[in-house]
Order: structure tokens, then C-alpha cells, then sequence
């Protein structure tokens, strides 16, 4: 069954009118975050409160587009306490040798959480997110009713494969809002681990973005994905140099070409080719990390062979 949304402009319209940040926002969900950035900065309120959220969304686009000094650097100990977390996250990232420390800052400041301060909890899930520790990230997550919390945990859900509790969340941020972004976001996510039929499904959900907004690496990537799932490998190859064509250096794009060119028969050095850019630039992305693991085991095991040859 195809989607249909209401995409017309009286009704994104109406919606702007309500909340000044509509467009950042979804620029950002979407993996716009150069636009996001532009948006934010035409952005003129005489409400405290917009300009705050407008200034977390700007530097949350700086830190997706791995920008971590300008974030480190305009946010000082001065710095409103929404703002604060995102130093951290940006910290985190950008300095590796440090992340023990940060984790440990993080559970410390845990126990004192303002569950009122959802930049905070999104900060907090997203490093336990990347620290493997999916229970302390739904710990964070847990009995908040904000619609981005929300999306992140039916994220960690997939991750641990219970599609039942992600469809659960799923309802809820339906019942808060079947309409936004990242509602349908979390529909194409679903449909994507449910596979079979819910492929294009989820397919018609990106579409639909694309059309809305404008195509991202991200929802070219969900569209790829689907069309593996579907073994369209020829719609899937258009999709991934799309995305090729917007960021080079995207890592879930590389990755995708590595299993398309697998998939395809192509010979082994295109997927090498997709790896070595891989491991130039996203040394620690997990898939990175993983992968040189299993090459050090493998390299041993071989060598464990060879003695007793």
C-alpha cells in the first residue's frame, strides 16, 4: 500500500506558523544539516526560548557534519546549561583518547538529570548509543514523552532486534504526532526491519521526503537499503551515487556500495576501493572497528595454522 501525506503548502504552512523552527528542524532529521545550519541562521525571534533551541539545532548539525571545533569552541563554561551537553557530545567525538573520562563525567551527571533538559537525555543515549551500553541508554530514555527520546529509543530497540517494543514506541509517537518527520522516519525504520512487503513501504516514506524536502544522503540511503532488501541492485547502485555525488566520504554510503558490490559480482577490488576510503576516514566508525578486529583475528588464527602446518 503506497503512503500519502499531506504535503501541500497551506498545510506546511499552517505548521511554520505554529513553530518557527519547522524548517531546521526537519532539515536536520532529514540529513540536510547544511541547510539546517542556513536555516538556523536567518532564524529571528524575540522569544528566548526559539533562540535557544534554534542555537541546539545549529550546533547539532555542526557536530553530524564532524565541524567539532566550532562547537568546542563557541561553547564555554558561560554557555546556557541546554547548550552544554552538546560540548560534551562534540568532545566526545572528536577526541577519542578521551572518552573514558567522558563516560564517567556523564554517569556522574546521571544522578542529578533534569529530565526537563532533553538535549541532555539525547546526549546522554546517543554516547551510551556509540558506547555499545544500550541498557543505560533506554535507562535515560525511560518514561519521557518527547517525541525525539522517543525515535531514539525505537531506534535502540532495533538495534536489539525487539521489533515488539518498537512498534509499541512507534504507536505512541503516533498518538503524539502521526505527522511529523521523524514519525515517519520511525514508520520507515520499522517497515526496514520488518522487511518483505514493508520495503517498499518504507521505500514510499523516503520518496516522499525527497519530494517534500530534498534528497539526503540519509534517505537515499533508506531507499538503497530497501531496494537491496528487494534485490533491486540496479535502483539500488542510481540511489548510492546519488548519495555519492552529495558527500563522497558519507560512511553508510561506503558501507552500502561494499555490500551492493558484493551483491553485484563486481570484482573484489571496487569493494576494496570502498574500504580503503573507509578506513581513511571514519577509523572509528564501528563497521571500522569491527572489521580491522576481525582482520587482526583472522591474521592470528592464520598464523596459528601455518606453525602447526
Amino acid at each position: 500500500m503506497k503512503y500519502y501525506y499531506r504535503n501541500d503548502k497551506m498545510a506546511r504552512q499552517q505548521q511554520a506558523d505554529v513553530d518557527e523552527l519547522f524548517d531546521v528542524k526537519n532539515h536536520f532529521y532529514i540529513g540536510n544539516y547544511q541547510q539546517c545550519i542556513n536555516e538556523a541562521q536567518k532564524i529571528k525571534s524575540s522569544s528566548p526560548e526559539v533562540i535557544m533551541e534554534r542555537d541546539v539545532f545549529l550546533y547539532r548539525a555542526y557536530i553530524a557534519q564532524r565541524k567539532f571545533r566550532v562547537v568546542l569552541d563557541e561553547i564555554n563554561n558561560s554557555s546556557p546549561p541546554d547548550l552544554q551537553p552538546l560540548k560534551m557530545l562534540a568532545d566526545y567525538f572528536a577526541n577519542p583518547c578521551r572518552r573514558e573520562a567522558i563516560v564517567a563525567e556523564l554517569q556522574q551527571a546521571t544522578n542529578r538529570t533534569n529530565y526537563d533538559n532533553h538535549n541532555f537525555l539525547i546526549v546522554a543515549a546517543t554516547i551510551y548509543y556509540h558506547e555499545k551500553n544500550l541498557e543505560a541508554a533506554l535507562r535515560i530514555l525511560r518514561n519521557v514523552d518527547h517525541l525525539e527520546c522517543l525515535a531514539l529509543t525505537l531506534q535502540i530497540y532495533l538495534k536489539m532486534d525487539r521489533l515488539d517494543l518498537a512498534k509499541k514506541e512507534l504507536v505512541t509517537m503516533q498518538e503524539k504526532d502521526d505527522d511529523a518527520t521523524l514519525t515517519q522516519l520511525a514508520q520507515a525504520w520499522l517497515n526496514i526491519s520488518s522487511g518483505g512487503d514493508k520495503l517498499q513501504d518504507a521505500y514510499y516514506i523516503f520518496q516522499d521526503m525527497i519530494d517534500k524536502h530534498s534528497s539526503t544522503s540519509m534517505l537515499l540511503n533508506g531507499q538503497a537499503t530497501c531496494f537491496i532488501g528487494q534485490a533491486k541492485y540496479e535502483e539500488a547502485e542510481t540511489a548510492l551515487q546519488e548519495s555519492l555525488d552529495k558527500d563522497s566520504n558519507n560512511p553508510d554510503t561506503l558501507i552500502n556500495m561494499i555490500v551492493l558490490s558484493q551483491h553485484m559480482g563486481k570484482p573484489p577490488e571496487v569493494a576494496n576501493r570502498y574500504l580503503s576510503q573507509l578506513k581513511d576516514s571514519h577509523l572509528e566508525h564501528p563497521f571500522v572497528k569491527e572489521y580491522l578486529q576481525k582482520e587482526i583475528e583472522f591474521q592470528r588464527l592464520r598464523k596459528q595454522y601455518s606453525l602447526s602446518a
